[in-house]
Order: structure tokens, then C-alpha cells, then sequence
């Protein structure tokens, strides 16, 4: 008889010790848990001798056998088996897979942890049940972490199953909490393959109504994220240049009607030209760089813009706060990976700003861009500082690779150059406005990002058109601005460039955008 299917998407592992456990009893927990609808449980003690870890055991599948929720014991075979419950879950340290099989027999569940590819492969083509994939974010409950993999890790691996149509279900486990569940099912999800659920410890063992704690989780494992709703949709990601182009003058009238809210969170030195770029498209800008400002911020409507100019802890602390409380608003963030390439530090804040949450728009140069992906992109090569040097990789490698990223991320991309590249995941616009003068003044990629902050938050239900709007507006301004006869270089570029984002802008409110949007240089980037 086949073994029935299993439901995944609560999966309870226990903790018996003091730290997280208490002084309550261990079966009442769970029962509790039981009743707030998860789905599977896993008895996991590493410190009881066998007979209580038997005695336990048989207590529990009692109680799970009432719910007919599976019990699986974790790395004992020998206990299951006294038990005489449904399976177990074995680590990479505990007895083989194929051994463990042989004992248990076909029937029984067989979950095996895996933190990379190697050891996927190996208990998928093994015969597992299941994979429990982690550890996701950092957790006081399991010592000896091999490491921490992210939201990032977690995508390529069930990247890779669905690649090579491994029958095998997945859950996530480490740190899974009522504050990421939804984001983690959401974000992780994509190209034909899907968490079956997450392994959930401290925030159902831990929780003074473990029942209620259960319940809220389950119904968020279920439900999308506050910001899933404006991502972009598949009809959006490969529209036409004339269409996009057709919708910018609405965009930016939108700005100048709703005046949204540009939340920057950016560097002293940048902070007063954005600023004045914000008021000269339209927006209504704030500098706050301390996080706990963020909640009441998000309420009113606008966007957040993460500029990575500095980073320090107490910074990238700031950082994950606002990123927080924007995507619990659903309200857009765009975020500029300021030299994300240029050194250790900077790689792991871009790693640990993408793994803390949701941004709906990545922008930076090339080089960034790169240092977003996994690996770093093709010809990829050390920043010397925030510069936009060009990369090695040629336009359809970028381009590609500036796709990939943002089907990963399931966002916008923006990979500012010579040709900028504008995608949601679908086609790859290149934009060939703009001017060389933008290069020689500290701030204005900054200061795109600022725009296209202004542009999504006024049109959030289609990113992709107002991100493109927002690259346009800014990139033709600076054009318009370097042909002035006022302006002989970088210095007298910048206030003219000022002037040009506000003629511009008033340009479109009063119907008469032709003159600017004639300019615009769209097209689709050739790809396999």
C-alpha cells in the first residue's frame, strides 16, 4: 500500500530544551499546535537517553495519530521504529539515507536536510521523501550551522529540482517566523517550483498560545505578502517600446498630482541633490536614515529608496527596519547597491539587504547589477569604488544577466551604462538617452534612483512602465540640460539639470510632452 501524501506546509519540529521549551510539557504543546492546524510534526531531542525519547515519542504519535498528522523522529531509526510512527529526518551526520530506507521500508517518510546542491542531489536521487532546506536565517536553536544560505540559496536550489524534475517536496527551516513566512513562500517561489511548506521551531515551541501562534502562521504560509499584489505580472513584462512610451506622460503627471512621499535613506553627501531632484520631478522628499521613523513613514503613501552609499551595522540595522515596515505597508523600495562589488563588506550587506526583504526595484551600474546575482554574473570583476565603470560583459550578456536577476528577484532591474537596461523579467529595454556630464557629478545615479522612487510610488500597479517613465524623464532632462548654452561642463551641468527635471515634468502636465519624449531611444535587446 502506498504511502499516503503528505501535507507540508506547517511542519513543527519540537525543542525540549529550557531556552525554548520552558516548563511546559511537550506533548501539550504540540497538541495545542495540533489544533492550530499544522500539518506535520518532528520529535527532535538530541539529549534523552532512548527510553524517555521512546516513551515521548509514543506519547506524541498518540496525539498526532488523533489529527492524522504524520510523527517523524529526527536521525533515530531506531526509535521510530519502537515508536512505530511514520518516519524520520536524518542530517547529513546521522545514518545514510539508503541504510535508513532499508530498515524502515518503502513506506515510510524519509526528510532529509540539505544546505546545498550536492547534498540535494544526492537525497533526491536517493529516494527522500522530502528535503528540509537551511538553515534560511540565522537560529539560536541549532548549533553546528553549516551556514546560512538566504532566500538567495533557498531560490537556486529549488531552482535546480525544478531543472532536473526532481519528484521531491521541499520545506524551508531557520528563523522561519510570523515576520518572513509569507515573504520567504513568495519570494523563494518561481520557474515551476514551490516550497510544499516551511519547518517552523521557536515560533510555535516558544509562543505562549502556541495553538493561535499555529494558526496565524498557516494562514500566512498561504497568503501572499502585502507587496505581492503590485509585483509585476507576466502580461506587463513584454510589452512593446511604443506602448510603455504611450503611458509615460500619465506617469508623470501622476507624480505631479499625488505628490508621493521619496523616502531616502542615502548618504550626507548626496542627500541635498536628492532632495531637490525629488521636488523638481515632483515629489515630496524626506532624509531619514533611522529605521525606527520607517512604520509611521510607510503609512503615507510613497516610496523608500535604500541607497547602500555607507555601510556600517548600525546602518544596514536602519536599512532592514525601513525595508521591514515598507513591505509589511506594501509600499515600494527601490534599491541602489552602491559599489556592491567593491569589497567583502559591501558583498555581504547586498546579500543581507536582498535576504531581509522585498525590493521592487534593484538599480545600480553594471558592475552592481552583477554583484546581485548568484556568483556574480558573467566577466565579473572588483569594483575600484561607486563609479560606474563599464563591465567586461558585453550588452546581451548584461542583458541577460540583468533578466536573470530580475526573474530571481521577481522585480524591476535597472543597469545603468552607456545603455541603461530596464526589465521586469520578461523583455530587456535598452535605453540609449542620456549624457556623459551625469558620469562627472558625484550623486546622480543616486539620484536615478530617487526619480524612480517618485514614479513607482505614484504608479505602483505597474513598476516596470513607471520605472522605465522615471529612467526617461531623468536620462532626457540631462540631455536637454547639456545642450544649454549656459552650461560649459559638470559645474553649471547641475543646475540646469535641476531646471530640466522641472520643465520637463511641467512640460507633460501641461500636454506638451512631445517635445522631450520625441527624444526618447527605446528598444527590445535581441535575446535567445
Amino acid at each position: 500500500m502506498p504511502a499516503p501524501e503528505v501535507d507540508y506546509s506547517l511542519y513543527l519540529v519540537t525543542d525540549s530544551t529550557p531556552a525554548i521549551l520552558g516548563d511546559a510539557d511537550i506533548c501539550e504543546v504540540v497538541e495545542a499546535a495540533l489544533k492550530g492546524g499544522i500539518t506535520c510534526v518532528q520529535y527532535r531531542d538530541k539529549t534523552s537517553d532512548t527510553g524517555v525519547l521512546v516513551a515521548t515519542g509514543r506519547r506524541l504519535h498518540e496525539i498526532t495519530k488523533r489529527y492524522n498528522v504524520p510523527l517523524l523522529i529526527n536521525d533515530r531509526v531506531d526509535v521510530a521504529l519502537a515508536v512505530g510512527c511514520e518516519g524520520v529526518h536524518i542530517g547529513q551526520d546521522d545514518l545514510d539515507l539508503a541504510t535508513a530506507r532499508k530498515i524502515l521500508g518503502k513506506d515510510a517518510i524519509i526528510g532529509v536536510t540539505a544546505s546545498n546542491i550536492a547534498e540535494v542531489e544526492a537525497a533526491a536521487k536517493g529516494g527522500a521523501d522530502y528535503l528540509g532546506i537551511g538553515t534560511v536565517f540565522a537560529t539560536a536553536t541549532k548549533e553546528n550551522t553549516k551556514s546560512i544560505i538566504g532566500v538567495e540559496g533557498l531560490q537556486e536550489i529549488l531552482l535546480k529540482i525544478a531543472t532536473e524534475e526532481w519528484p521531491v517536496k521541499t520545506v524551508c527551516i531557520g528563523g522561519i517566523n510570523a515576520s518572513n513566512v509569507s515573504r520567504v513562500m513568495w519570494q523563494s517561489s518561481g520557474k515551476g517550483k514551490s516550497l510544499d511548506g516551511v519547518a517552523v521551531v521557536s515560533a510555535i515551541m516558544a509562543a505562549r498560545d502556541p495553538e493561535a501562534a499555529s494558526k496565524e502562521l498557516l494562514q500566512l504560509v498561504k497568503s501572499p505578502p502585502a507587496f505581492a499584489e503590485a509585483a509585476p505580472t507576466p502580461g506587463q513584462q513584454s510589452r512593446s517600446p511604443k506602448e510603455l512610451l504611450s503611458m509615460v506622460p500619465y506617469i508623470v503627471r501622476a507624480v505631479d498630482t499625488k505628490k508621493p512621499l521619496s523616502h531616502n535613506m542615502t548618504n550626507l553627501v548626496v542627500q541635498n541633490f536628492a532632495a531637490n531632484v525629488a521636488l523638481n520631478v515632483g515629489a515630496s522628499p524626506i532624509m531619514a536614515n533611522y529605521g525606527e521613523e520607517a512604520k509611521d513613514l510607510a503609512r503615507l503613501g510613497g516610496a523608500l529608496v535604500i541607497n547602500m552609499g555607507t555601510v556600517t551595522p548600525e546602518g544596514l540595522e536602519n536599512y532592514l527596519k525601513a525595508l521591514k515596515a515598507y513591505n509589511d505597508a506594501g509600499q515600494p523600495v527601490v534599491y541602489d547597491p552602491v559599489g556592491a562589488g567593491a569589497t567583502a563588506v559591501r558583498r555581504s550587506a547586498t546579500r543581507t539587504i536582498l535576504g531581509g526583504g522585498y525590493t521592487d526595484v534593484i538599480k545600480g551600474n553594471q558592475s552592481e547589477i552583477l554583484s546581485c546575482l548568484p556568483g556574480g554574473g558573467p566577466s565579473t570583476q572588483q569594483q575600484r569604488g561607486v563609479d560606474s565603470g563599464s563591465s567586461a560583459a558585453t550588452l546581451p550578456e548584461l542583458a541577460r544577466a540583468t533578466r536573470e536577476l530580475a526573474r530571481l528577484r521577481r522585480c524591476v532591474v535597472v543597469a545603468t551604462g552607456q545603455t541603461d537596461l530596464v526589465t521586469a523579467g520578461g523583455h530587456v529595454y535598452a535605453v540609449g538617452n542620456g549624457h556623459a556630464y551625469l558620469g562627472m557629478v558625484t550623486g546622480t545615479g543616486c539620484c536615478l534612483g530617487t526619480t524612480v522612487s517618485a514614479t513607482v510610488a505614484a504608479h505602483p500597479h505597474d513598476k516596470l512602465a513607471a520605472t522605465l517613465a522615471g529612467v526617461l524623464l531623468y536620462e532626457i532632462a540631462a540631455e536637454i540640460a547639456a545642450e544649454r548654452a549656459d552650461v560649459r561642463g559638470p559645474g553649471t551641468f547641475v543646475p540646469a539639470f535641476l531646471d530640466e527635471l522641472y520643465n520637463t515634468r511641467v512640460a507633460a502636465v501641461k500636454g506638451s510632452v512631445d517635445a522631450w519624449l520625441n527624444r526618447a531611444k527605446v528598444s527590445v535587446v535581441a535575446l535567445d
